[in-house]
């Protein structure tokens, strides 16, 4: 054959394919220009722009955006998907209006894959943990948490007791967080053994420090690690649901009220019994909305109380006069909570400022038009709370700590929205309230406090943190 042709043939191949490819690029930008998408930016390839969004954080990077591109809306990439943020009320309102009819929740694969038996959930769903079992929606319901009062209380005094009142300075987040989980556990699991707890609340921190993140999965990565940690998570929920489920088939009967022993005994529609790794991801499900944002927002209240200590003084009075009309070692009830009014409104302006859930993610099910922008179906949605909670246009001197924003009508609709809204909403808002609440209660009894870092950065993982977990000295309050 001639040389010559030799060489063209495959040439003459790659220059068709090249144009073929070169065609199809051309053509899917003429599409999308046709189709009056939000103004934004992809990024970079790949990582698009999950850098710019790690190195300024939540509230500068939309912020940036929303003068730069749409105060409505504007497109970007995050995870690999292309994303458009909904800012405002209006976009807020928008989201939580439209849930099931042009959107549907979506979490990223990254969240997924490390969290949960993937393989057990209904792709049609496409959630973090599907909350199947009623047992789970009934215990996160105000007449079921009644019952659980005694038992935060109890819990609480006991971590004063051993975590805080031996120490004359401490770190609040690695504490809030050790609180928090131990109560989960115990509520959801009747699981009480420090060292099981320990264990499994070191490889949760694991996980949820690399599950948002860009899924790149090589050793070192933050990612990597969270899907090692994710394992060995998982499998050690498993030996616990085996174990309590061996234990019910050998009585037959249980007194237990937690939420694990309820899930084991449910059966779906057909009468089959929740599988193990369903109740597990469940479990996951519940630990990952009570346990990071809980422990986060106490965290933040105890900051804000250090900052504000005439903030502080009503706080106290408030909890004090609630104290001392209790019998000694009594116990707090439903209705002491419901008295803490001033104390949940201080609690709302901390939620307001240092929010621990910064939004969530939806899908758009078909194309619709929003603001004059068309968002394609497949797209995916991120309703956020930083557009509304530092707009002085519906909080008057955002920065300044104002519990009294929240007396009488309190904010604009869907100006305030740590717990989202509409059908969505998030199901432990109540939860989330007593384990707040009953925590000022026995902290302010027993201490007051001073940072000792006044100048201590708040950095972003999955939540908020303090950069060095917020270390301040405790002032034990005299005993009566």
């Amino acid at each position: 054959m001639d040389p010559a042709v030799a060489f063209s043939l495959p040439a003459l191949v790659v220059l068709t394919l090249s144009f073929v490819i070169l065609l199809s690029y051309l053509i899917r930008r003429i599409s999308s220009t046709d189709a009056k998408t939000p103004p934004g930016s992809s990024g970079w390839p790949i990582v698009g722009e999950n850098v710019h969004l790690g190195i300024l954080g939540p509230p500068k990077f939309i912020k940036k955006r929303m003068e730069k591109f749409s105060p409505y809306v504007f497109k970007t990439s995050l995870l690999g998907e292309k994303m458009a943020f909904f800012c405002g009320p209006q976009g807020n309102k928008f989201v939580f209006t439209n849930e099931n009819k042009l959107l549907t929740s979506w979490w990223p694969k990254s969240v997924t894959k490390v969290l949960l038996f993937t393989e057990v959930i209904d792709e049609n769903q496409k959630v973090v943990a599907p909350l199947l079992a009623n047992s789970v929606h009934d215990i996160l319901k105000p007449e079921a948490l009644k019952q659980y009062v005694s038992t935060m209380d109890s819990m609480a005094r006991h971590h004063m007791e051993t975590d805080w009142a031996p120490y004359d300075e401490v770190k609040v987040h690695p504490l809030s967080q050790k609180y928090t989980f131990s109560l989960s556990c115990k509520l959801f699991m009747d699981e009480d053994d420090n060292d099981k707890v320990a264990k499994v609340l070191k490889n949760f921190n694991i996980v949820t420090n690399g599950m948002i993140s860009l899924p790149l999965d090589f050793p070192g990565t933050a990612y990597n690690r969270a899907i090692k940690g994710g394992k060995v998570l998982r499998g050690g929920l498993l030996k616990i649901i085996a174990t309590r489920r061996k234990e019910l088939m050998e009585n037959k009967e249980t007194t237990r009220q937690d939420v694990l022993s309820k899930m084991l005994l449910v059966t779906n529609e057909d009468g089959k019994l929740m599988s193990e790794k369903e109740i597990s991801n469940n479990i996951i499900g519940l630990l990952v909305a009570s346990y990071e944002t809980s422990s986060v927002a106490i965290t933040f209240i105890l900051k804000h109380l250090a900052e504000n200590p005439h903030i502080y003084d009503q706080v106290r009075k408030e909890q004090m006069e609630i104290a001392e009309s209790k019998q000694p070692g009594e116990l707090l009830s439903w209705e002491d909570v419901e008295k803490m009014k001033y104390s949940w409104n201080v609690a709302r302006e901390s939620l307001r400022l240092a929010p621990p859930g910064q939004g969530a993610f939806r899908e758009a099910l078909t194309d619709f038009t929003y603001a004059g922008f068309t968002i394609p179906k497949g797209w995916k949605i991120f309703w956020n709370v930083n557009t509304t909670h530092n707009d002085p246009k519906y909080f008057p001197n955002p920065e300044k700590f104002n519990p009294s924003r929240f007396e009488g009508s309190g904010p604009a609709p869907y100006s305030f929205v740590p717990f989202g809204g509409g059908p969505r909403m998030c199901p432990g808002k109540e939860y989330a309230r007593l384990e707040i609440l009953i925590f000022m209660h026995n902290f302010v009894k027993n201490f007051k406090l001073e940072k000792l870092n006044p100048k201590e950065k708040i950095v972003y993982r999955s939540t908020p943190v303090p950069a060095e977990g917020l270390p301040v000295r405790l002032n034990p309050h005299a005993k009566n």
